[in-house]
């Protein structure tokens, strides 16, 4: 059986100049353009939903991705609306990335949502969208959200609504994905941790009643290539340790694709053989080298798997 095509994405990673980068990543080749989010947290941010829509209009065919979107900190009915406008005014180009968040618990205290209920309201909010993006006259009363003949208008124009992809490194994550999603996007993983975190959510997929042949497996991968070996790690590191305040000097090796581009290649094809159909590679370097490792990304490591 022939194996799906590879498909690859990337980030914006700044909240400025986003039209100019979304068109840039475009006209590189990447299938997904995606933009993560915080409310607040160690650095600039962004928020998805208005980068996204900034980045609709300066773009024609690549695919929006909220990657990945902080689920808690928004009423269910609220995100369905966001992400079914944002799917309506793409042309039908929008991909949700759920998330629960929790690494900057500031950002929950400020929003007024406790912790604690980051995944109860994450798979609450997923009943919501996965039901309003598909039904009108929706009556659902779960624990944080209450509909009653509810309706959102237009729907999405994505059938029988846009893709939702999980993002996580834990169980309940996975079984999340294994419920409401249509691919599996974990981060901060080695090959060998994907390879079994995708057996357990097509497994979890079955205990649901799901038909999981058409699941998605994919990778999220900070990524910084050079020509020289060490610099590209050197780049991984310092960037990833400033953006998540810890040092990553030990982590960068084991879970950012880093380095020369042959030893890019030779690691994101162990990701591939552990069953990732879907590579998204986070540029993870000084803001200065960002358009030159989107190139290198583009020329050296996507095309070669084309």
């Amino acid at each position: 059986m022939t194996q799906p095509r590879l498909r690859f994405g990337t980030a914006l990673r700044s909240p400025y100049d986003v039209a100019a980068s979304a068109r840039r990543i475009e006209a590189l080749g990447f299938d997904v353009l995606g933009c993560g989010e915080h409310v607040s947290f160690h650095g600039d941010t962004a928020n998805g939903f208005v980068s996204l829509g900034v980045a609709a209009g300066a773009t024609t065919h690549i695919q929006l991705m909220s990657a990945i979107t902080l689920v808690p900190l928004y009423p269910a009915a609220l995100l369905a609306k966001l992400g079914a406008a944002l799917d309506v005014a793409s042309g039908g180009r929008f991909m949700l990335g759920v998330g629960v968040g929790g690494e900057f618990p500031n950002e929950f205290e400020a929003c007024g949502v406790p912790v604690k209920q980051r995944g109860s309201r994450t798979d609450d909010a997923l009943e919501v969208i996965t039901r309003t993006w598909t039904e009108t006259n929706v009556t659902y009363h779960g624990r944080y959200t209450t509909l009653n003949d509810f309706s959102l208008k237009p729907l999405p124009i994505q059938k029988p609504r846009p893709p939702i992809w999980v993002s996580g490194r834990k169980e309940a994550a996975m079984r999340r994905a294994a419920r409401y999603a249509d691919g599996w996007l974990p981060y901060m993983y080695t090959p060998e941790q994907l390879a079994e975190s995708i057996a357990k959510v097509k497994q979890f997929g079955s205990e649901y009643g799901r038909d999981m042949s058409q699941f998605t497996p994919g990778i999220f991968l900070f990524t910084a290539v050079h020509e020289d070996r060490q610099t590209g790690f050197d780049m991984a590191n310092d960037k990833l340790s400033v953006q998540y305040a810890q040092d990553f000097s030990k982590l960068a090796p084991k879970y950012a694709l880093a380095g020369d581009p042959a030893q890019c290649r030779a690691r994101l094809k162990e990701y591939i053989e552990a069953g990732a159909r879907f590579a998204f590679l986070s540029t993870a370097c000084p803001d200065g080298y960002i358009d030159r490792n989107l190139e290198l990304i583009s020329s050296e490591i996507v095309a070669h798997f084309r």
